[in-house]
């Protein structure tokens, strides 16, 4: 098995676990503060990283990745979290899914800006090609409607492609789920002070399905979906691997529509098979990686 195809299968696990986010957001947020989810999951993942570094007594981070490592978990410890949590407070998760299918496209042209990857115009056309489906899909589908939500969603879309983007390229020397635990954990003097701060809004007699969201969202969303995630990008290169996020869409239309009762059609079943098809044919283009 190539290290390309690697990618793709750890970047699909991690896609599978990000595509659950929004939905259990939606249940979260309809009876917890979202500033305080966004936070208090940052502040538990942290503590979950901080266990697994422990036990596996892993080396501090060099004093050169320490900007890096910030610019990771300032895009996908605060700016994704915070953002998307706060929009689904008004638009449907199935919405949200939509908007968030520009987030390969993005992560591409991040992977080319901070990483210094340089994808083929073939591989560009490909890309395009599948952001073109989802903004199709959303046209026909009625995901044209605007939503008060839509600008945090795009500044959700921006912050964690650059996260990714730089998270993934520092994977291929410090690992992973190292990545993420030390972004974590660097966060963590923004994060739990402003987590305390919210501590007296958080409802208590929230019921128990938006406790198990919130745990979801802390566990598997902002630290576990990155042990998949961010060795897939390290393994297969951010912008080619980035391209499964494109499915990321239906996974989430498909959770929506199991966990929510939000309407998943056969057409959205038919994109979605096209959609993989642009990420099958894009897996062939050349992309060039540093080093």
């Amino acid at each position: 098995m190539t290290d390309l195809t690697k990618g793709y299968l750890l970047g699909f696990a991690g896609v599978v676990i990000f595509g659950l986010t929004l939905p259990f957001t939606r249940i979260a947020v309809a009876e917890l503060d979202p500033f305080a989810i966004s936070l208090w999951r940052a502040v538990v993942a942290a503590g979950v990283a901080a266990a697994f570094l422990i036990a596996t007594r892993q080396p501090w981070p060099e004093r050169a990745d320490l900007k890096r490592l910030a610019a990771t978990g300032a895009g996908v410890v605060i700016g994704f979290p915070v953002l998307s949590s706060v929009a689904m407070q008004w638009a449907p998760a199935a919405h949200g899914g939509v908007v968030l299918g520009a987030l390969p496209l993005a992560t591409a042209i991040m992977g080319a800006l901070l990483a210094g990857e340089r994808p083929s115009p073939l591989f560009w056309l490909w890309s395009i090609a599948g952001s073109a489906l989802v903004i199709v899909y959303a046209l026909w589908d009625g995901g044209a409607e605007l939503h008060a939500a839509d600008t945090l969603l795009v500044l959700a879309v921006i912050s964690a492609a650059a996260g990714y983007a730089i998270g993934g390229d520092l994977s291929r020397r410090l690992g992973g789920w190292q990545v993420i635990s030390w972004a974590l954990i660097l966060m963590l003097p923004l994060t739990l002070p402003a987590a305390l701060w919210r501590l007296s809004g958080l409802n208590w007699q929230a019921s128990w399905p938006a406790w198990g969201a919130f745990l979801y969202l802390a566990v598997m969303s902002q630290f576990a979906g990155f042990f998949f995630w961010n060795a897939g990008l390290a393994k297969g290169g951010v912008a080619k691997v980035g391209q499964v996020q494109l499915l990321q869409t239906f996974v989430t239309l498909t959770a929506a529509a199991l966990m929510l009762g939000e309407t998943l059609s056969v057409r959205t079943l038919a994109f979605a098979v096209a959609v993989a098809g642009a990420v099958w044919f894009g897996r062939k283009a050349r992309v060039v990686r540093p080093g």
